[in-house]
């Protein structure tokens, strides 16, 4: 028999010190390699003594919580696939993903909100229904504690699915990404190696845990490493500018950037301690960027990835990280651009459709066939959905997405270019460019923008003329509305499909 590819065993086969500390909490309570490896183990003997077998799905519907990771490591062991939610989700949202995934197992935060999907149809009609609160005999925490740490971790191919991640299903109904323990491991060896990180390395773990920037690409990659994690349940600006003299790395999102830099604490003393600042899930916009490098006297590092196909290009950790780029492709990974109008791979600079291939991308949607045919090109490379280009340095450039191009009077626009130029302006604080219905150009460009905290008023035809100076007239936005806040989701994009509800009738005569 081959070499096990089980993620978890491929992770810790070669841990050097097991007496190292892998996680600590806020509470000052650690847990070291070696508590990982039993606790995974107990939660692992619980699942099989539940019944949960290889390739049987545990869906996790929870807050933010160490149990989490040891659930998550369990289901690696076992060859079990770990499907989760953001607990965020209302309960008509949640019977989606349960109908969908058709769990063995089914964990949320709070027992009782499961009895709440029970009584709308029987959604959970041969699931097994436990929680994660310390209490009670159905809790898995209280489970695992009386098993058994000893576990054999399960035989996996590397094409054998970990995990299903679904994506966030803004444009219709959320697609199962299955993600398998090649995919995973792939990335966090990768990563490990371009990042730079080691056993020395402590990161400071801001972000939720049911996506793949704060699950995959922190757990999987320091884990890889040895590293350690400082583990809060959610970001609260002074107390991580506090907690920046105890570690050395921080993956964050734009949101959490534009936060630390407006506050006077955030100096270049207090973040002396941290090597490298990660920033993904959303566009980082350059003012931003130069702002913190003003501060700290460090460049953020940008890279791109998605839940299908988990991290794609990185900028450089040795070299410029060029303020809105992604950077370069991965070692193992290759990116291409086709052309949106004729389907040519463009190799001139211009803005298509990227596509990717390599051991970093998933296996498919969850029973979707006929959409996976769609979306992978014949030769194997996955349509992203994302437009962009390559620069003449070979940095790739985030256009945005597809469903977001906007194309008025019969001329494509796109986005993220009109939003570098809003943004770098003093007075606003953060923007998004959508397409309207206009009665006369078909698609109208509209900017919605809010303003920094010294701007209470905004000079609309001032900033259109700035726009003009700076990009074609058919790029200059119509429109510019001024909101106190965008709406995001959790991972900090800006949510453009409500955008476009609230003012789809701003061009109409009903506005």
């Amino acid at each position: 028999m081959s070499e096990n590819k089980n993620l978890f065993f491929q992770l810790t086969k070669n841990l050097n010190n097991k007496k190292d500390p892998f996680i600590s909490n806020r509470d000052g309570t650690v847990f070291s390699y070696e508590d990982m490896i039993k606790l995974s183990g107990c939660y692992a003997n619980t699942l099989s003594n539940l019944g949960i077998q290889k390739n049987d799905r545990v869906l996790v519907q929870t807050e933010k919580q160490i149990e989490c990771i040891w659930l998550y490591l369990a289901c690696l062991r076992v060859g079990a696939i770990y499907v989760t939610i953001n607990p965020d989700y209302t309960i008509s949202e949640t019977e989606f993903f349960v109908k969908d995934s058709k769990p063995k197992l089914f964990i949320r935060s709070h027992f009782s909100k499961n009895f709440e999907i029970n009584n709308r149809g029987k959604v959970l009609d041969g699931t097994i229904i436990k929680h994660l609160q310390n209490t009670s005999a159905n809790s898995l925490s209280v489970i695992a504690s009386s098993e058994a740490c000893e576990f054999k971790t399960s035989y996996c191919t590397n094409d054998d699915i970990a995990a299903i991640l679904y994506t966030s299903g803004t444009t219709g109904r959320s697609k199962g990404a299955m993600i398998s323990h090649k995919n995973l491991f792939s990335n966090a060896k990768t990563l490990s190696h371009i990042w730079h990180i080691n056993a020395n390395d402590i990161l400071l773990h801001i972000l939720p845990i049911y996506h793949t920037h704060g699950l995959f690409v922190a757990f999987n990659s320091i884990i890889y490493s040895g590293a350690s994690v400082l583990f809060y349940k959610n970001f609260i600006v002074n107390d991580v500018i506090n907690a920046l003299a105890f570690t050395t790395i921080l993956m964050g999102v734009p949101t959490h950037y534009i936060r630390l830099i407006a506050e006077k604490k955030f100096t270049k003393q207090s973040a002396k301690n941290i090597r490298l600042f990660i920033s993904g899930s959303a566009p980082l916009s350059s003012e931003v960027h130069t702002k913190f490098k003003k501060i700290t006297n460090l460049a953020i590092l940008e890279r791109y990835g998605m839940t299908e196909t988990n991290m794609i290009t990185s900028n450089p950790y040795d070299g410029e990280r060029r303020s809105g780029t992604v950077g370069f492709p991965l070692p193992d990974v290759s990116v291409r651009i086709r052309n949106l109008e004729n389907g040519r791979i463009i190799n001139n600079g211009k803005v298509g459709i990227i596509e990717v291939k390599g051991p970093n991308v998933f296996r498919g949607y969850w029973q979707m066939d006929e959409r996976n045919e769609v979306d992978f090109q014949s030769d194997g490379f996955f349509i992203t959905g994302d437009l962009g280009f390559f620069d003449s340095a070979g940095y790739l450039n985030i256009s945005g997405r597809n469903k977001d191009l906007i194309i008025s009077g019969g001329l494509n626009i796109y986005p993220a270019e009109v939003e570098r130029i809003i943004d770098a302006l003093q007075e606003v604080n953060e923007s998004a460019v959508i397409g309207l219905p206009h009665p006369d150009f078909g698609e109208a460009v509209t900017a919605i923008i809010t303003l920094g905290d010294q701007h209470t008023t905004l000079n609309e035809q001032d900033l259109r003329n700035h726009i003009r100076d700076k990009l074609a007239g058919f790029k200059v936005p119509l429109k510019i509305k001024v909101k106190d806040s965008l709406p995001k989701n959790a991972m900090g994009k800006i949510q453009k499909n409500l955008l476009r509800t609230e003012f789809k009738d701003l061009y109409s005569n009903k506005a």
